[in-house]
């Protein structure tokens, strides 16, 4: 199971977001948006960290007005996290904010106003060695692109990105990230893709609107696997009607699926059938909910029965193959400790948490060496 993934990355200039490298050689970064009002600093405060606890790399925060942007003041200075601010229209709050610590900021030029507020919006970025972010969305074209085109296209987005790149290019500013979103899967997987072979700059991924937790993860995982698998994005929001939280925990399961991230534990488990020893759907649910406190990349497999349960087990660092009269746990691939259904979860639980901390130590000790 320990294998490096077969994928080969676009290459990409790299640029930071905070101490966060987006591009390059650097890990694909997972990144969500708070849904709070920005203004409540307290919640907004709380909602950051439970996104960052969840794995986040990187927080989105909307500040639509001044009172956001003072408010977001109190919330830098409480926070750690690289924060991005999503700013539309006024190009005084990109100022206000940059002025107040933001790590990145995300606009589209084409709505923030002229030439000179662009400008302004640039030369504030520069002086102060913060990245920007274009956000093109199928949902907010321009209305001349609209006219052209007759509806959103891949070949849209993409030209209406490239009139906002044009902007970055006369001010000679490369310090950026593109996204070029729509909900539906073909017009965004096209639309990056065609970008994708023109530019060098970081691609931020994203299926924008795709739906509630579990069709807009479906539909996320289609359309982010299909260019992952192309090798393009060095960035990622999984875009849910959901817990920004729940964003933040497919978009690893996305990363680690591929091999391109490792974070906590990947179970590997059936789904179930007549042959299983053991209630295997209510144990991966405990198991699940108990471990999420766990960090350091593991691979645990959980198999009802015997038929797949001993080759799963022998390929990773714990595994458990039900049996009868006793369920048999695998450590490190060798048949280790007989477990009856009652201690099973207890027993399993105690067994990873061992060697979670025995990983963690050995690596550790890898890093003091080094």
């Amino acid at each position: 199971m320990h294998f490096e993934s077969p994928i080969k990355r676009r290459k990409s200039r790299q640029i930071m977001v905070g101490n966060v490298a987006v591009g390059g050689d650097a890990p694909i970064s997972i990144q969500s948006m708070t849904n709070t009002e920005t203004c409540d600093v307290d919640a907004t405060v709380a909602q950051i960290r439970a996104i960052a606890n969840a794995g986040a790399d990187i927080v989105r925060v909307s500040i639509p007005s001044m009172d956001a942007a003072e408010a977001f003041k109190h919330i830098r200075k409480q926070i750690s996290t690289p924060l991005v601010a999503d700013i539309h229209f006024d190009y005084k709050i990109a100022l206000k904010v940059a002025e107040y610590g933001v790590d990145c900021l995300r606009i589209n030029p084409g709505n923030i106003g002229n030439k000179d507020r662009v400008r302004a919006v640039v030369d504030s970025a520069r002086d102060k060695n913060i990245p920007i972010r274009i956000g093109i969305n199928a949902g907010s074209l321009e209305k001349d692109l609209q006219k052209k085109y007759g509806e959103p296209t891949p070949d849209a987005l993409v030209e209406s990105a490239f009139r906002q790149i044009d902007y970055f290019d006369a001010f000679d500013f490369q310090e950026f990230k593109i996204s070029l979103k729509a909900s539906d899967i073909f017009m965004t997987v096209e639309a990056y893709r065609k970008i994708a072979s023109q530019i060098d700059n970081p691609l931020h991924l994203g299926i924008t609107e795709a739906g509630g937790l579990r069709s807009g993860t479906v539909k996320s995982s289609i359309g982010l696997g299909l260019l992952l698998m192309d090798g393009i994005g060095d960035t990622l929001r999984v875009s849910l009607a959901a817990d920004p939280v729940q964003e933040v925990k497919v978009g690893w399961d996305m990363l680690r699926s591929l091999k391109l991230r490792s974070r906590g534990i990947n179970f590997i488990a059936c789904p179930s059938c007549s042959r299983q020893n053991f209630d295997v759907i209510k144990t991966m649910n405990q198991l699940e909910e108990r471990l999420e406190d766990i960090t350091i990349p593991m691979d645990v497999a959980v198999i009802g029965c015997v038929v797949n349960g001993p080759g799963e087990a022998k390929e990773v660092d714990l595994g458990l193959t039900g049996g009868t009269p006793n369920n048999l746990i695998y450590l490190d691939g060798k048949p280790d400790t007989k477990v009856k259904n009652p201690e099973l979860v207890d027993e399993l639980e105690r067994m990873i948490r061992e060697k979670a901390a025995k990983k963690e130590a050995e690596a550790a000790n890898l890093i003091l060496k080094v």
